[in-house]
């Protein structure tokens, strides 16, 4: 994997007056996606602690892998640290996240006190729930359509990379000797942190839109879950079976060679844009 994965450091550009419903065709799917975004500051740096762990390891019996790992932590710094600037928009226009936000801060502070061969599975099982975003994604890029491209841009860049680093937590995880079981685990609980991350900040935004009470909002968002469930279940159960490894899954194509255009020179990726 060494020879393909990137650090790229890449900031995005928010206006001042940008609605945080960047769908406006689909509100319910910004929605969705800003409840996932207000997690990505505290998931994310519990992931990057538990794999900088074992670093120290990994450079003595697998160096290969420790460079990976090091390009992965920092590609995973990077989407925290772009997640927050956009939360920070979402924060002061949502006053009621704050809650949930603070909360997230509590809960993953708890989580850093488990082994590290825990924040190992953790992470390993957040990276597969990741990769099945993007396919999920990559599938539905239609619902896209009119979207403001540079939020776009930001959750498709994170997902593009989560692609292209989809097996580094697990093999740090197996390398620290980490077994199956303990993956499952992790797995079943980086799907719940994520599943009420998206109702709860979900519900809250439908709120304050007036959209709490819309059966079009709800019918939508209860189609594309199912959707996604029935895409996730049966990766997610794979991964928990002897003789899997994520390099195994097939990548999607819309977003394989979309990181190949970034501009070292700007630190940009091309906006997105629906063909």
């Amino acid at each position: 994997m060494s020879d393909r994965l990137g650090m790229r450091r890449v900031r995005f550009t928010w206006p001042t007056d940008l609605d945080p419903v960047w769908t406006p065709k689909l509100p319910e799917l910004a929605i969705a996606a800003n409840a996932i975004s207000l997690l990505m500051p505290h998931a994310e740096p519990y992931v990057v602690a538990s794999v900088r762990a074992s670093l120290d390891d990994l450079s003595t019996t697998t160096p290969d892998l420790a460079a990976d790992a090091h390009t992965y932590a920092a590609q995973e710094a990077q989407h925290h640290g772009q997640h927050r600037r956009f939360n920070d928009i979402l924060l002061a226009r949502y006053p009621h996240l704050v809650r949930q936000d603070r909360a997230w801060r509590w809960i993953f502070g708890r989580l850093r006190r488990r082994s590290t061969l825990f924040g190992l599975a953790f992470a390993a099982g957040f990276e597969a729930i990741a990769f099945t975003s993007a396919r999920w994604v990559d599938q539905h890029q239609a619902l896209l359509r009119d979207a403001n491209p540079t939020a776009a841009t930001l959750f498709l860049w994170h997902l593009a990379e989560e692609v292209e680093h989809k097996e580094v937590a697990y093999d740090v995880y197996e390398a620290a000797g980490g077994g199956r079981l303990r993956y499952a685990w992790g797995l079943t609980v980086a799907a719940v942190v994520m599943a009420v991350a998206a109702l709860a900040g979900s519900l809250t935004m439908l709120r304050a839109e007036k959209r709490l009470f819309s059966p079009t909002a709800h019918l939508r968002l209860a189609s594309w879950s199912i959707s996604f469930v029935f895409a996730a279940l049966p990766v997610m159960v794979a991964s928990t079976l002897p003789g899997h490894h994520p390099r195994d899954l097939a990548d999607p194509v819309g977003l394989e060679h979309w990181l190949d255009h970034l501009d070292p020179d700007t630190s940009t990726v091309p906006e997105w844009a629906l063909p």
